[in-house]
Parts: C-alpha cells; structure tokens; sequence
C-alpha cells in the first residue's frame, strides 16, 4: 500500500521535516525548505502529496506542496546517484521551474548549490535529464498561500525577445527544448536587454557549440 497524500494538523515542524498528525497517528515526513516554508502553524490543517521510498533498511516518506515539487522529486530520482535527500535537497535550492530552466540551460552551477550535489553528479543531471525537463514545463502556477520563496532566478525571463528567438531556433528545424535551453543561456551570458537577433545569433552558437 502506497501513501500518496496525508491531510492532518501539523504536530511539529523541525530542520528533517514535519510531524503531521493525522486522526492520532503521527507521520514523520522529510520535505524540502520551500514545503517547510509554505506549511500553516503548528496545529493547523495542512496537507502534502506524499512519495514513499521503501528499502531494505529504511523507509522513507517524503512530502511535498505541489504536484510540481512531486512531479520533480520523482524525475531526478530516476539518476543514479540522487537519493530521496539529495532530490530534496535541490527541491530546496531550486524551485520547479527554477530546475527546469537549469536543465534546459545545462547550467550545472545552480544544481551544485544543493547539498550532495558535486560537479560530476551535476553534469549527469543536465545531461540525463534535459529531454525530460521539457515535459515539466515552465509555466509556474501561483504559490501555495503562506510560501516565503527568496529564491534567486536561475535564467533571465524567457519572454518578449527570448520568445521570438526561441521560436524563431524552432521555425529553423531545431526542438524546442534545445531551442529554449540555448536561448535562455545566451540570454544568461549577454544580459538583460538583449534583441532578438543578437539572441538568435547567440543561441545559434550555443546549439552548435
């Protein structure tokens, strides 16, 4: 039997997780800092899409806010090497959109922010997973009611110009999902206020490079 959401009252919230009471059974739940952050306080109703990983020698149940956080957790646990703690541990970095846009843009530097994540370990992950990540999308819905994100963003704004430049890559012949990962790393190269065709020009380079 799989737990795949728990609704309760938050019992306690400490640095390995949140104790979620649900009708007198207490559930210890390992989630990201961006969940932890968008929880009520203790004793309010909360409730958290689930994951459980079970192993020999360890159970493990993970929660998260979204199905996007949920959604991500289970694409970067299929590279070796992430665990369900390393996978929350760049949920806690990143943001799901923010880890798209770093995958698409096979920028290995904002992956290696996250805890047990080195240099080897982030070149897998923009490797293993960039066609992957244009499955998760990069429209982000609202955030949950009490989210405090301070998140940094990983690229530019991938709108007016870089649109036009994103699709003019994909009129040329070229996928999407290589089209928007070179724009959005030219973008992130060149700066803000860039034009479109400096941004074709660049993204160009980036495909071939």
């Amino acid at each position: 039997m799989m737990i795949v959401r728990l609704s309760g009252l938050v019992d306690d919230v400490g640095l390995d997780g949140v104790m979620l009471d649900v009708q007198g059974v207490g559930y210890q739940i390992q989630v990201s800092t961006r969940t932890r952050a968008a929880l009520p306080a203790k004793g309010e109703a909360a409730s958290l899409l689930t994951e459980m990983q079970i192993r020999e020698d360890h159970w493990g149940l993970f929660g998260f806010i979204d199905r996007a956080e949920r959604d991500w957790f289970r694409t970067l646990t299929t590279v070796q090497g992430v665990g369900g703690r390393v996978a929350l541990a760049i949920l806690s970095v990143l943001s799901p959109e923010q880890l798209t846009r770093a995958i698409l843009a096979q920028d290995k530097v904002s992956l290696a922010r996250a805890d047990g994540v080195g240099p080897k370990l982030a070149a897998r992950l923009v490797t293993e997973l960039k066609d992957k990540a244009a499955a998760h999308g990069l429209a982000a819905g609202p955030a949950p009611v009490g989210t405090a994100m301070s998140l940094p963003p990983v690229a530019a704004d991938l709108s007016g110009p870089a649109e036009d430049a994103i699709s003019a890559l994909v009129n040329l012949g070229y996928r999407r999902p290589d089209a928007l990962g070179a724009v959005a790393t030219a973008q992130r190269k060149l700066g803000d206020g860039v034009g479109v065709t400096d941004l074709i020009r660049a993204g160009l380079k980036e495909i071939a490079s």
